[in-house]
């Protein structure tokens, strides 16, 4: 299993850069990643892959009500997706910008974040790197310790871990590095439902 220990300093020169304002000031952030969490995958070679067509883009039903209550418990909700497909010519960005503005258009999301980059472009942004957390971050003025990332594959908690987010992994995606998550539930739904009721007062143990 590749090593991110070091991607932890990001967040020590986010908040040195200011992206920490007073307790009240912070704002909490759920992190959805995009795929196999807000809508479903498609199967190729034999992997669960992301969709390549506005045809294969398929919303999961309960996402809608999930980042609804998620807003109403007082979150931002944020996407997060790397989406190297685009680099790779397997989709035109011009695709992957449609499926976002159905996203935007049905979904009560903040914002969508997007790294477009292949591994070997060592860019700041492709999860497992925490960069569009970070850049969150500073944008929105989140509490990135008292917020969460929700993701299917190794890659997201391990983005998540690094900007000290608790994390969430959603069955059904590629862990094949076993990163461990602070839960594991079976979609969205069952995240929501788990981190309102960890932030009811009381509720943590911690």
């Amino acid at each position: 299993m590749p090593s991110y220990s070091g991607l932890r300093s990001g967040v020590a020169s986010c908040l040195s850069d200011g992206c920490e304002k007073e307790a009240q000031l912070a704002r909490r952030c759920v992190f959805l990643d995009r795929d196999g969490v807000i809508n479903a995958s498609v199967e190729r070679d034999g992997r669960l892959v992301a969709p390549t067509s506005l045809a294969d883009f398929r919303i999961f039903p309960d996402v809608d009500a999930a980042i609804r209550r998620l807003r109403h418990g007082g979150f931002l909700v944020i996407v997060v997706t790397n989406q190297p497909d685009v680099a790779t010519g397997l989709v035109k960005r011009e695709t992957v910008e449609a499926m976002h503005t159905i996203l935007r258009d049905r979904l009560a999301v903040d914002d969508i974040q997007v790294c477009y980059h292949v591994d070997h472009d060592d860019c700041t942004c492709r999860k497992p790197k925490p960069g569009m957390l970070l850049d969150a971050a500073r944008r929105y003025d989140i509490d990135l310790a008292n917020s969460y990332l929700v993701g299917d594959r190794w890659r997201d908690i391990l983005a998540g871990d690094a900007a000290g987010c608790f994390t969430i992994l959603v069955t059904g995606g590629d862990n094949e590095f076993s990163s461990t998550p602070g839960i594991v539930v079976n979609s969205l739904s069952s995240a929501a439902e788990f981190i309102l009721g960890r932030e009811r007062p009381g509720a943590r143990s911690s």
